[in-house]
């Protein structure tokens, strides 16, 4: 799982995919790369900055962040953490008026796929 090397992924803007977060192990591959392939149904690929609003949001849709689950090695988000979301999830808080800002050099290319380019730079964190 996860042979396509993180470097060879281009982001939205078209260049080298850099990580989102190397504190917490985030992305689909747990490397710290929003990146994915065939078996990520989820497409983990925008790298967001969660907001208690959006922590708030997505629990409310039955996927909890924010509580620790340390058999997973998973040590709950709080607000500021950076995290790779799914695309779908990500424009669905959108919709709702609880997208969370992102980082636009850290969100796979694949992301275009679901949110237009447009709309992401709307978030982008400057």
């Amino acid at each position: 799982m996860g042979t396509d090397n993180p470097v060879n992924k281009l982001n939205v803007l078209g260049k080298p995919l850099q990580p989102c977060c190397s504190v917490i192990k985030t992305g689909y591959f747990r490397d710290g790369y929003c990146r994915t392939d065939q078996s990520d149904f989820g497409r983990h690929v925008i790298c967001a900055i969660v907001t208690e609003e959006f922590l708030t949001f997505t629990q409310r849709r039955g996927n909890d962040l924010s509580t620790p689950m340390p058999a997973y090695g998973f040590p709950g988000l709080k607000p500021g953490d950076k995290w790779c979301l799914c695309a779908s999830r990500w424009k669905e808080a959108h919709e709702k008026g609880c997208a969370p800002p992102i980082i636009l050099e850290a969100c796979e290319k694949t992301a275009l796929s679901v949110v237009p380019l447009e709309l992401l730079q709307q978030y982008q964190l400057s």
